[in-house]
């Protein structure tokens, strides 16, 4: 009957997607624009890369702009990005170009997914593995399991390398600290936090701030600025991007040479 040949196909093909990414190259934890743009180009270069996403959605805050004004922009400096991923854009003053963020978001995650990287939505990474003094993989639990509160173990996922795309909370950076009393990167040695806006300094320093502050941990995006204490920057992502292209460039030439 179909109706069990619907069911089938979706739990047989879900398990093997899953068990295939038990051991990665690459775990990146959360949806936001700077880790998709990393699996895209982590993939692309051979890599085994997935990507964990809490919401139902991934994509972090891309899809809703500003205030829910669907556009978004970005500056010269990451056009590159852009059109690596095939996204209209419209130039706007003074090296800005400006673009819609559905569409944005949607590219995004189609040329990352068929470029190789596995995303699992509706998934939270609740720990890390820790051996040895040094990030080597991910714990994942649903996400609806904790926030219904449940006892319910996790699974475990071994990965070279984590990257913590968390947002604003870089949460899996903070866990770290807290949980294994180790010293990460960062002038303080634990997670400074994110200050207020400011667009220039934050796209710069969003960049510079992208790296690995603790053997196998790298971060991305607005949990670098969150754990280097810089400033957020806004609905202006070329930052996002860049930051996303760095950490793959950086994993890749650690992985690859």
């Amino acid at each position: 009957m179909i109706e069990t040949q619907v069911s089938r196909g979706i739990i047989s093909t879900y398990f093997e997607k899953l068990e295939r990414n038990l051991e990665l190259d690459v775990a990146i934890v959360g949806g936001g624009p700077s880790g998709i743009v990393a699996a895209y180009y982590l993939a692309k270069a051979g890599l085994k890369v997935a990507q964990f996403d809490r919401k139902l959605s991934p994509g972090g805050g891309m899809w809703g702009g500003a205030m829910m004004f669907n556009q978004i922009v970005i500056q010269e400096e990451a056009l590159d990005i852009v059109k690596d991923f095939d996204i209209n854009f419209t130039p706007y003053e003074n090296g800005l170009y400006c673009m819609d963020s559905v569409e944005s978001t949607s590219a995004l995650l189609y040329k990352a997914v068929h470029e190789g990287a596995t995303i699992f939505n509706c998934y939270s990474v609740e720990d890390v593995i820790f051996k040895n003094s040094v990030v080597s993989g991910v714990v994942v639990n649903w996400t609806p399991v904790l926030r219904e509160g449940m006892h319910v173990d996790p699974l475990n996922i071994l990965a070279k390398c984590v990257i913590d795309g968390t947002g604003h909370d870089s949460e899996i950076a903070a866990k770290v600290v807290r949980k294994n009393g180790i010293r990460i990167a960062t002038e303080t040695g634990g997670v400074i936090g994110e200050r207020s806006l400011d667009v220039v300094a934050g796209e710069d320093e969003v960049v510079r701030g992208t790296k690995e502050i603790y053997p196998g941990l790298y971060v991305c995006g607005m949990a670098a600025s969150a754990v280097s204490g810089t400033p957020r920057m806004g609905p202006i992502f070329g930052g996002m991007l860049m930051s996303g292209k760095k950490v793959a460039d950086e994993i890749i030439r650690k992985l690859k040479g």
